[in-house]
C-alpha cells in the first residue's frame, strides 16, 4: 500500500525541489511543458534532436531566470536514449521526481502506401522510446523519495479513427493502454502514470503542407469550442499531473481537446 502525504496548499501546488526530464522540448508542446514546470520551480532537463534549436531554446529560458539543461539526443536510438539517462542521472544525483515522455513523431500518410520504413520509424519514436525511457528511469524515480511522476503526451488519434494517420494512431493507442498498465504495476513503487491526449495544437505539426486541407475543415467543423489549442493549454494540465496536487491520480488519459472527443 502507497501512503498518503497530507500536504500544505502551497506544497501541492508547486513542483520547487523537483526535477524533472522532458523529451523534445525545444519547440511546440514540448517547449511549452518545460517551461511550465520550471516556472513551477522544477529543475528541468530537456532533449531534441536539433543541437541549434536546442540551444535557442536554453538561452531564451536562461533569460527568463528558469533553470533548465539540455543535450542533444534522438530517442529512436536506443544509446541515444540510454546516453540521455545517465546525463539525467548524473545531473540530479542519480533520483528524478518527473518524466515526461513528449518526443513524437507524426505521419500523414494513407495506410496503403506506408513503407517498412515508415513503420519503424514512427514506432521507435513514439512508443519504443516512451517504454524504453520509462525502464531506464524507473531506479530514479523510486530513488527520489517523494513519489515519482510519469506523463506521457498521447492524441486524440489514439481514441478515434482519422484517415492517413494509422500509423501514429497506433502508437498513440498503444501509449494509452502502457500508462493504465504501468500504473497499475508500479503504484506499489510509489510511481503515478498518467497521460494527457491532445487533438489539434498550435505547433509545426498544426501547419504541416501534407495534411489533407479537406480533413482539417471537416475537423474544425467537428470542434464545439471552434479552435485547436494552444501549447500551454497542454502544458498546464501535465503540470498538475506532475504536482502532490494529484497525488491520487495514476493510469488516466485525459484529452485536452475542446471537445473533439464527444462530438
Amino acid at each position: 500500500m502507497v501512503a498518503s502525504t497530507v500536504r500544505s496548499r502551497a506544497e501541492r501546488w508547486s513542483l520547487a525541489g523537483a526535477t524533472a526530464l522532458v523529451t523534445g522540448g525545444s519547440k511546440g508542446i514540448g517547449h511549452a511543458i518545460v517551461e511550465e514546470l520550471a516556472g513551477f520551480g522544477a529543475r528541468v532537463h530537456t532533449c531534441a534532436r536539433n543541437a541549434a534549436e536546442l540551444e535557442e531554446a536554453r538561452r531564451r529560458w536562461a533569460e527568463k531566470g528558469l533553470v533548465v539543461t539540455v543535450s542533444v539526443c534522438d530517442v529512436a536510438i536506443r544509446a541515444d536514449r540510454e546516453k540521455l539517462m545517465a546525463t539525467v542521472s548524473e545531473l540530479f544525483g542519480n533520483k528524478l521526481d518527473v518524466l515526461v515522455n513528449n518526443a513524437g513523431q507524426s505521419l500523414f500518410k494513407p495506410a496503403a502506401e506506408c513503407t517498412d520504413e515508415d513503420f519503424s520509424r514512427v514506432m521507435a519514436t513514439n512508443l519504443e522510446s516512451c517504454f524504453h525511457l520509462c525502464q531506464l528511469a524507473h531506479p530514479l524515480l523510486q530513488a527520489g523519495g517523494n513519489g515519482g511522476s510519469i506523463v506521457h503526451i498521447s492524441s486524440i488519434a489514439g481514441f478515434i479513427g482519422l484517415p492517413a494517420l494509422a500509423v501514429y494512431s497506433m502508437t498513440k493507442g498503444a501509449m494509452n493502454q502502457l500508462t493504465r498498465s504501468l500504473a497499475a504495476e508500479w503504484a506499489r513503487d510509489g510511481i503515478r502514470v498518467n497521460c494527457v491526449a491532445p487533438g489539434g495544437v498550435k505547433t509545426d505539426i498544426s501547419s504541416d503542407k501534407t495534411i489533407d486541407p479537406e480533413l482539417v475543415k471537416k475537423e474544425m467543423a467537428r470542434l464545439p469550442m471552434g479552435r485547436i489549442a494552444e501549447p500551454e493549454e497542454v502544458a498546464s494540465m501535465v503540470a498538475f499531473l506532475c504536482m502532490p496536487a494529484a497525488s491520487y491520480m495514476t493510469g488516466q488519459v485525459i484529452c485536452i481537446d475542446g471537445g473533439r472527443t464527444i462530438t
